[in-house]
């Protein structure tokens, strides 16, 4: 008898609290687009015509919808946009492309999807807005021949910075490496505020910027969103590992890994 009210007592209590242990908050659930809202092209933010945006065998697919005739060049089917706006975080992704005919890399649109951060005013976004003020990390497919990198920045209405110098390239390309065929790729967004972003492929960082500006103020925080292009594509794994948070050492909830303090969330073990 003593010892089932023990376990009892320790199961309650839960797991004793790790430090460096990592609290990964999952976007995606693998079941549902809970937490998620659809802004397809044409339509108003909410609707998900030609289920754009759905859940199918545990992973979450982007694509057009059959019988889609948008001219090649216009390439962004919608957006699926995140509940969340957050200042100080990993984002983890791990994506492929399903099929798609054989491209060219000088058609940028071809195997081509894209994740948002530090999005802004997506409430007020009109049927046929692309985007919302953000900053675009595109995300590129090979053909199997060609140098194509990944992770790449395309600022979507936001001022950058990048090695002291304002970007004024549509897009600015990453140093990762191709990823060609259906496999599977991880992608990490260390977003640090304004501070610094930064691109990191396969643990490897391949680009950073910093100070991103809209309407002439430093965006600190933001909505997070995935962009559907032309071409199929998967997400197994939609991530978030805050970095922001009590580094007390003393409270029960500090985190090793916190690259900025908010000592306001700390709490402590009562002695009796």
């Amino acid at each position: 008898m003593l010892l089932g009210l023990v376990f009892v007592l320790a199961s309650c209590t839960g797991p004793e609290p790790d430090p460096d242990r990592e609290d990964w908050i999952r976007l995606f659930d693998g079941r549902s687009l809970a937490g998620w809202t659809p802004k397809v092209v044409g339509s108003p933010l909410g609707d998900n015509p030609g289920d754009v945006f759905r859940v199918q065998d545990g992973q979450l697919v982007l694509a057009p919808p059959p019988g889609d005739e948008r001219p090649l060049h216009e390439d962004v089917v919608g957006l699926l946009i995140h509940e969340r706006t957050d200042s100080f975080y990993r984002l983890r992704v791990e994506y492929r492309f399903l099929g798609g005919e054989p491209g060219h890399v000088a058609d940028r649109s071809w195997r081509r999807a894209g994740l948002l951060v530090h999005a802004l005013e997506v409430s007020g976004m009109g049927a046929d807005q692309l985007y919302p003020p953000s900053a675009e990390i595109e995300l590129l497919g090979g053909n199997g021949q060609d140098d194509r990198p990944t992770a790449n920045l395309c600022p979507r209405g936001l001022d950058v910075m990048m090695a002291g110098e304002k970007v004024t390239r549509t897009c600015v390309s990453s140093a990762s490496e191709t990823h060609h065929g259906d496999e599977w790729v991880r992608v990490d967004v260390d977003v640090l505020g304004a501070e610094r972003v930064d691109h990191v492929v396969d643990s490897v960082r391949v680009l950073s910027w910093s100070r991103p500006e809209y309407d002439g103020r430093i965006v600190t925080e933001g909505r997070i969103a995935l962009k559907a292009g032309r071409h199929p594509v998967a997400f197994r794994r939609v991530d978030l590992l805050p970095l922001r948070g009590c580094t007390d050492p003393a409270a029960t909830n500090h985190k090793t890994y916190y690259l900025s303090s908010d000592n306001s969330q700390c709490q402590y073990e009562h002695r009796m």
